[in-house]
């Protein structure tokens, strides 16, 4: 017998240690518009989301040779979809040296709320998107096309929405979680959906509906369907899909502010190349002065007016202060660039 066999203990049984997963959701790199991407991370039940790594060679944001990424949390919510006492974690990408990584949009949303944090701003987001059933909207005929445009926005009955109970139960995870989602509703096309993130300031508007657009596609996962995002996803006449961005500042909202929100509107007038250029990649697909948009090369403004760059709800003029609704940003487009773009062209 050897000397190990004459020795031998059993082993002692170690009861596990309390843990819990933390989803670590990132901004890829791929270009013209990022992809979230997500790993998970064992943690002691009661350990704070550490900062961590990744491969930014996979992911478009490093060289094979110098491939790693630093993830450093930034946003925390319940994981509402696996439960327990699972996590949801925001991050920022960041360089080893400590800069922010180029494709960290955010950091530079940063920098603009700080320096105009005395304007109090606020957004509220209006993400529409599409459910989609391999290369057609989900409930779509596989040959031809449902009934024209007109009785589904905001409709009723199975001939008419189509996805209902999974908007419902992507709600209801986002609230539990603890995002501030103020209502849902279905869009002019069919399949089409929207939900509204808000009001809330620019960093936690942003960082909100980038949690909610991938809960949003890791529900959609567990019905074998998919969300897209793409601004104009079926061709011919039919809605595309936007992110319609309502925004206001402590002097729009306070008495006398409908001139503060004038000046906004010839404000956003003389920068509207930049601000179209960031507002989501497709922008000409959409915005073509059909289905409710001003074509992406002009500009207005007006009450009530839906055909227009911005809109100023009737309720606005009517009490003459308020905000004002930025109509032309896509669906696919990253709020990070979207909030700061409005902060630098009325705030400074």
């Amino acid at each position: 017998m050897s000397n190990l066999m004459s020795a031998y203990t059993p082993p002692v049984l170690h009861e596990p240690l309390p843990t819990r997963r933390a989803m670590y959701i990132w901004l890829d790199g791929q270009r013209p518009t990022a992809k979230l991407r997500s790993k998970t991370k064992i943690l002691n039940s009661n350990e704070a989301p550490p900062v961590w790594g990744f491969d930014g060679s996979s992911t478009e944001q490093a060289a094979g040779d110098s491939s790693d990424c630093v993830l450093v949390p930034v946003f925390t919510c319940r994981d509402t979809i696996t439960g327990g006492d699972n996590i949801l974690v925001l991050c920022e990408v960041f360089l080893p040296d400590g800069e922010p990584h180029p494709s960290n949009t955010r950091a530079k949303l940063r920098e603009a709320a700080e320096r105009n944090a005395d304007h109090e701003p606020l957004f509220g987001l209006e993400q529409e998107y599409t459910f989609m059933d391999g290369n057609l909207p989900y409930c779509w005929p596989k040959s031809g096309n449902p009934a024209p445009q007109g009785g589904y926005y905001c409709g009723v009955g199975s001939d008419e929405v189509f996805g209902r109970e999974i908007v419902i139960e992507h709600a209801s995870a986002c609230l539990e979680a603890g995002l501030t989602i103020s209502g849902t509703n279905a869009e002019v096309m069919p399949a089409q959906w929207e939900f509204q993130v808000g009001p809330l300031s620019p960093l936690e508007v942003s960082d909100q509906l980038w949690m909610a657009r991938w809960m949003l596609y890791r529900i959609t996962e567990e019905h074998g369907i998919s969300a897209t995002l793409h601004p104009k996803p079926m061709r011919g006449d039919w809605n595309g899909a936007g992110c319609h961005t309502n925004f206001s500042t402590k002097g729009m909202r306070e008495d006398g502010g409908y001139a503060r929100i004038i000046e906004a509107c010839e404000a956003l007038g003389k920068r509207v190349e930049e601000h179209i250029a960031g507002y989501g990649d497709g922008i000409e697909e959409r915005l073509t002065g059909k289905h409710e948009t001003c074509p992406h090369d002009q500009f207005r403004y007006g009450v009530s007016h839906r055909g227009a760059s911005i809109r100023i709800p009737w309720q606005v003029a009517k009490a003459q202060k308020g905000y004002l609704e930025d109509r032309r940003p896509n669906s696919n487009c990253d709020p990070y660039v979207v909030t700061r773009l409005l902060l630098e062209t009325v705030c400074g």
